[in-house]
């Protein structure tokens, strides 16, 4: 069947093409094995691989932080484009520099971007689909004409080391897309979306102190409340739910069948939940995409930087029709319908100079 679209650019033909793809890991590599000895965990390389199909992640050093990653990957992104200037920047995230002001201002300070509009968005795991799908509507009602997304977390700042169901699964990284208003039928052209929340299951992924109804106190709160908790099996099966569903509500809107896709990439959270969310959509094996392998779950940057990787590794034809996938703690969850984008990626490193955040420009060493 050859892909038509309905739900696309509007009237005045005004489309949304994703044009810079950027990356950007911390260099510290965590095996299983190191992150079972530190924390001492009861558990082994064998078992966190059959579980979730990591073998390693990454950590930002000490005194690196999300903006550190955020830049580099916002970089990395502008100069896949050929050094384009974004309009306004989009930062999902669930780790911010501080609880206020937001980071992204002080990301786009830092890009050298002077006082564009610039915010930070929170839907987790899901953060960077839904900060692509805000984007692209911005881009489609002539709010703005190229916005910077990016998805940024240091995980390992909010993990507890003695926690085996978190600490042997998230890492930290940074991806980044650049989007333009372009024309309808050009390669990276966002065609329909889907988005969706569920408070009810607000507690299965959280953090309990630390906001407006728990504040910090003097007295420091119990362990259980300062890091990241998850009650993974009832994760797992909200994951595969919600993800299939808006899979194929995404489909639905761009009129594909799930036949039709030539690349399909899932928030690489656990790859059971890949696998099976495949299965029920019907995509091919050859045709799924991930690297959970390498760097685990690195929540709102998981999808943007599993994009670039297989950009990077030249796997997918410009113009493939793809689906992107996500779900994370909220509930929240979404997926976007688009064509695989012509854009070569770029991948930074963070500078772990704390003095170099206030410093201008802010250089980086770039790698390809």
């Amino acid at each position: 069947m050859t892909p038509r679209t309905v739900q696309t650019a509007p009237a005045d033909g005004r489309a949304t093409v994703v044009c810079g793809i950027g990356a950007c890991l911390p260099p510290q590599v965590r095996s299983n094995a190191d992150v079972a000895h530190d924390g001492a965990l009861a558990t082994s390389d064998a078992w966190i691989r059959s579980r979730t199909g990591i073998a390693h992640r990454r950590w930002a050093a000490a005194g690196t932080a999300t903006g550190d990653l955020a830049t580099a990957a916002g970089r990395a992104a502008l100069e896949s484009a050929a050094g384009a200037r974004a309009d306004m920047l989009l930062l999902a995230t669930t780790t911010p520099d501080r609880r206020c002001p937001a980071t992204a201002p002080e990301v786009a300070r830092r890009l050298g971007l002077g006082t564009i509009a610039a915010f930070d968005l929170a839907a987790v795991c899901s953060g960077f689909v839904y900060a692509m799908t805000v984007a692209t509507g911005l881009v489609r009602s002539g709010l703005c004409d190229r916005p910077l997304v990016i998805g940024a977390e240091t995980y390992s700042t909010i993990v507890d080391p003695q926690d085996r169901d978190t600490a042997v699964v998230f890492g930290d990284g940074a991806g980044a897309v650049l989007l333009r208003a372009g024309d309808r039928g050009e390669p990276g052209e966002v065609i329909a979306w889907d988005l969706g929340a569920d408070g009810s299951g607000s507690d299965l992924i959280s953090i309990t102190a630390g906001g407006s109804s728990t504040p910090a106190t003097e007295t420091t709160p119990p362990r259980d409340h300062r890091y990241l908790r998850m009650r993974g099996r009832e994760v797992y099966a909200h994951a595969v739910r919600r993800m299939t569903e808006s899979s194929r509500t995404a489909l639905r809107r761009a009129d594909w069948e799930p036949s039709v896709l030539g690349a399909f990439i899932g928030h690489q959270a656990n790859q059971r939940i890949l696998d099976t969310v495949g299965d029920r959509l019907g995509v091919a094996p050859r045709h799924r995409y991930g690297n959970i392998r390498d760097v685990g779950n690195t929540a709102a940057a998981s999808v943007p930087l599993a994009l670039a990787d297989t950009a990077a590794r030249d796997l997918v034809r410009p113009g493939t029709p793809t689906l992107l996938t996500a779900f994370g703690g909220g509930l929240t969850w979404g997926s976007i319908a688009l064509t695989w984008p012509a854009a070569r990626p770029r991948a930074n490193s963070p500078r772990q100079d704390r003095q170099q955040r206030k410093e201008d420009p802010w250089t980086l060493s770039t790698t390809t």
